[in-house]
């Protein structure tokens, strides 16, 4: 490590702003750019970068660089980003599973005195999800269909279909994923 980035690091530590004004003049554009690249949006991308830099000040007494300073942004942008695509997956595959687990099935609403416009917009809905779920390879459909309608664990699946669990979840990721894309204007 070059005696410049030492003392960026040093300056770090002790909460210098020139240190600060230095990652932002410096780095913050390229890591932005990076995040981008990830996240597919401005503004979560200088997100992900101002609360590094954040990050970086609150923890800076116990802070530990052993690369350069541009290469550890670099890879804490990147997983940072990453940390936030697989809880943002997993959030929508927990509303999903959720959404499809609740007592009222999105194929069966009760029948209520709501307004005609809502009844139509409900059978609208479940002709949408019955399109959606039937467009599903058949493979796919059919481990989903267990999955969600029949309510088998995903071991009942592997052992009734004789393939791997693994396999059974590639299919119910796929499916949520593909159902998601396709009834995204509805949910």
């Amino acid at each position: 490590m070059s005696d410049k980035e030492q003392g960026i690091i040093d300056l770090l530590k002790t909460g210098d702003n020139r240190a600060y004004t230095y990652l932002y003049d410096r780095h913050y554009a390229l890591l932005c750019r990076i995040a981008y690249e990830f996240l597919k949006d401005d503004f979560l991308a200088q997100t992900v970068v101002d609360d590094l830099i954040a990050h970086i000040y609150e923890n800076r007494q116990t802070l530990t660089l052993s690369s350069p300073v541009r290469a550890y942004l670099v890879r804490a942008v990147k997983n940072r980003c990453i940390n936030y695509l697989q809880l943002e997956r997993e959030r929508r595959e927990t509303s999903f599973s959720a959404f499809e687990n609740s007592e009222t099935s999105c194929l069966d609403f009760p029948d209520t005195d709501a307004s005609p416009l809502a009844k139509l917009l409900e059978k609208e809905l479940e002709g949408e999800i019955a399109k959606a779920i039937n467009r599903l390879p058949q493979a796919c459909k059919t481990v989903f269909e267990k999955s969600r309608f029949e309510e088998k664990t995903y071991e009942e699946i592997s052992a009734e279909m004789n393939i791997s669990v693994n396999t059974v979840k590639y299919h119910i990721k796929n499916a949520l994923s593909f159902l998601r894309d396709e009834l995204a204007k509805y949910l």
